[in-house]
């Protein structure tokens, strides 16, 4: 029997406007991979969910089974990660940490490995500086590929090898965040 309503901590990866109060958010869960849930009057005012699903933070979720799409009913915020978010050139390289994972996964396929890695890499990110963006996100990008099966673990790394451009072939899309972090 299926159940009707879960529980899971994860990261929310990207929202959208739905409808007049609503939005339809992408969260990277711990027990059931990507997600994507319905959050009921989320931008009204009085909201109680509003402040905590917002883009990358670690939140513990309530979900019940929709017709459609899954309804987020309670959210708690775990960790917002605030001591970076101030900084433009560290947002941009957490979007794009999001964007590898949202684009790289499947909805509902459990991958705790990935939840570590992106918890980790958003944990570590308040000691990055600009010169190490690089290094930094293909560090990230090999080791997802690796974990979901997209690079052999035992393969050496050819020289001059870009993760993004490989990713980017993976996808068949220009990964959006690339070109948002090369203008800052």
């Amino acid at each position: 029997m299926r159940e009707r309503t879960y529980k899971s901590e994860g990261i929310v990866l990207k929202r959208t406007n739905f409808g007049e109060a609503d939005k339809i958010v992408t969260i990277y869960s711990k027990h059931y991979g990507k997600v994507t849930v319905l959050a009921k009057g989320m931008r009204r005012m009085n909201s109680r969910k509003r402040g905590n699903l917002e883009v990358f933070n670690k939140v513990s979720f309530f979900a019940a089974k929709g017709k459609g799409m899954d309804i987020v009913t309670e959210t708690e915020m775990l960790e917002s990660f605030s001591y970076w978010k101030k900084e433009l050139q560290k947002v941009a390289v957490a979007y794009q940490l999001c964007e590898m994972v949202d684009k790289l996964t499947v909805e509902n396929s459990e991958q705790e490995e990935v939840y570590f890695l992106l918890s980790e890499y958003l944990k570590n990110l308040d000691s990055l500086d600009k010169a190490g963006n690089s290094n930094f996100l293909g560090s990230f990008g090999l080791s997802l590929l690796k974990i979901l099966g997209f690079w052999p673990h035992d393969k050496p790394i050819p020289k001059n090898f870009r993760v993004s451009e490989f990713v980017e072939g993976i996808i068949e899309k220009e990964l959006k965040a690339k070109n948002f972090l090369s203008r800052i």
